[in-house]
């Protein structure tokens, strides 16, 4: 019996040949990989796929605690979205923006020789180190935020110069589950922030680039490109892009809940049992009496408010 000869047209080989070609691992994620990843979120997206929060949302969550925040996201089951135990460049000053991930390894030469060669095919800067490539992707209100496995002797992501980089770029700063050197340099650049787990004099040696925009692991915190951090002197939320609308609102009548409910306890009108439990349709009153007339500026806007106490049942 004669066996069959199966002829591969030169036109399928090509396709597949293609695909193959098309699918290699790129350093930065594309803009189709980072709505797939965040495809909860509805609205308006960044030239390379990340939501883009507005501003005025970004400025609000400030004045979110980390405790609120955390209390916020718990409640909707993302337990792993916090990160303590930081050094700070400015303690006293919160930060806020949307997330540039990175994630470094280990130096291994044959992956970092593919790592090199994709950056060419990406057009990506063949002077200096790849630890620069994340930082050319910024835009204002970004945070570079980098995994390097927590090295910091020859672990050194940014000495002074690529922090005014980063800062002219994006008007933010870092978190780094790693090192930068020259932090009095970095502390020295006025607006820029910076959370970090140490500083060294050394530079960086024996380490490696591997994605850019692709989930990663800050400490205990899974962090997705896109997602928005909070920063604050008692530690860094991340969150996911379509939560934190809410989150804010969420978090902000809260705070003015617990005002409230101070206030009439200073004021002995009711008991901390009553407080502290569900409210009677008396206190529910007086809350929303104490909304109307409250004597500063509220955080949100009337409508917001409205549509928000609507929904709820306090």
């Amino acid at each position: 019996m004669k066996k069959q000869v199966i002829i591969i047209p030169v036109l399928v080989l090509v396709l597949v040949l293609g695909s193959f070609i098309s699918n290699a691992q790129n350093v930065g994620s594309s803009p189709e990989y980072i709505k797939i990843l965040t495809a909860e979120w509805k609205g308006e997206r960044l030239p390379d796929g990340r939501p883009k929060v507005s501003d005025a949302i970004l400025e609000r969550l400030k004045n979110i605690s980390i405790e609120e925040a955390w209390g916020v996201l718990r409640n909707k089951g993302f337990l792993n979205q916090y990160e303590g135990d930081w050094t700070i460049i400015n303690p006293d000053k919160a930060m806020t923006g949307r997330v540039v991930t990175a994630q470094y390894m280990p130096l291994r030469p044959d992956l970092e020789k593919q790592i090199k060669e994709q950056g060419k095919i990406e057009k990506r800067a063949q002077q200096g180190g790849t630890n620069s490539w994340p930082i050319d992707m910024l835009t204002i209100g970004d945070v570079y935020v980098a995994d390097a496995y927590n090295k910091i002797a020859d672990g050194t992501l940014i000495g002074d110069n690529l922090g005014n980089s980063i800062y002219a770029k994006s008007q933010r700063g870092v978190i780094f589950y790693g090192a930068v050197r020259d932090q009095e340099g970095i502390s020295e650049i006025k607006g820029f922030n910076g959370w970090i787990k140490g500083s060294d004099p050394s530079y960086i040696q024996q380490m490696m680039l591997t994605s850019i925009n692709a989930p990663i692991r800050i400490g205990r915190a899974t962090v997705m490109p896109g997602d928005v951090v909070l920063a604050k002197k008692y530690g860094v939320i991340f969150i996911p892009a379509y939560l934190v609308e809410d989150l804010v609102l969420t978090s902000e009548v809260t705070a003015l809940r617990d005002e409230f409910g101070h206030q009439r306890l200073t004021e002995k009108k009711y008991l901390a049992g009553q407080i502290d439990s569900q409210w009677t349709d008396e206190i529910k009153k007086d809350f929303l009496n104490w909304l109307n007339n409250y004597p500063g500026k509220l955080p949100m806007s009337k409508e917001e408010l409205d549509n928000y106490m609507k929904e709820r049942n306090y």
